[in-house]
């Protein structure tokens, strides 16, 4: 999950909530519904994480099989939908593609169902994984999203493109990812790191 929010500068949530059908992986895309402002968006699907999400999903579709033979494998949707595909919920794919290890019983209607993996897991994993790595900055998912645009920024994509991959309303809000093209330390390079090549130690 952190390797695919930072592929694709989703935001956890957006991770979290990711259905199986809107992963796309002839066209290396994902698509994000309703995301924030309640605005659906398509952004790139990482190539390099393709086999383990592969993987991922096959597990998760055998966890549904199971819950279906059950008596179960329903999935929440939001009641417009339910109402216009009475039969959707229980359909693969309207799964979860990060479903909690447990099924749960939604409060709002007293139905059984598994719910999305909760996004905690996650930020503790990726506080173990700072640790792990000596990282002594703070870091959380959201870091990763701000890596995705910066790391854009800096390849040279335009900043629409990352404005659309990010679900920006306003281009402005993307614009504070450009402070990275002009560091000093990127673009300038010390004096002093130009004379020590010259430098020769005393005889």
């Amino acid at each position: 999950m952190l390797r695919l929010i930072y592929g694709s500068g989703m935001r956890i949530m957006e991770c979290m909530r990711l259905r199986v059908k809107d992963i796309d992986f002839s066209r290396r895309e994902i698509l994000i519904r309703e995301g924030k402002g309640n605005k659906d968006r398509v952004t790139v699907l990482p190539e390099s994480v393709i086999p383990a999400l592969q993987q991922h999903l096959l597990r998760v579709h055998a966890l549904h099989c199971t819950d279906l033979a059950e008596g179960y494998g329903e999935v929440y949707l939001p009641f417009a939908l339910a109402r216009k595909y009475p039969n959707a919920a229980r359909e693969w794919g309207w799964q979860y593609a990060f479903p909690s290890i447990k099924r749960s019983t939604d409060p709002r209607s007293g139905a059984v169902r598994r719910h999305h993996a909760d996004e905690k897991a996650v930020q503790r994993a990726m506080r173990q994984a700072t640790r792990d790595a000596g990282i002594a900055k703070p870091a959380t998912p959201h870091t990763l999203r701000h890596s995705f645009a910066t790391h854009l920024l800096q390849a040279g994509y335009d900043i629409r493109t990352v404005q659309e991959l990010l679900g920006h309303q306003d281009v402005s809000t993307t614009m504070i990812y450009t402070h990275v093209l002009n560091r000093g330390g990127r673009s300038v390079i010390s004096p002093l790191d130009q004379t020590l090549p010259l430098l020769r130690p005393a005889p």
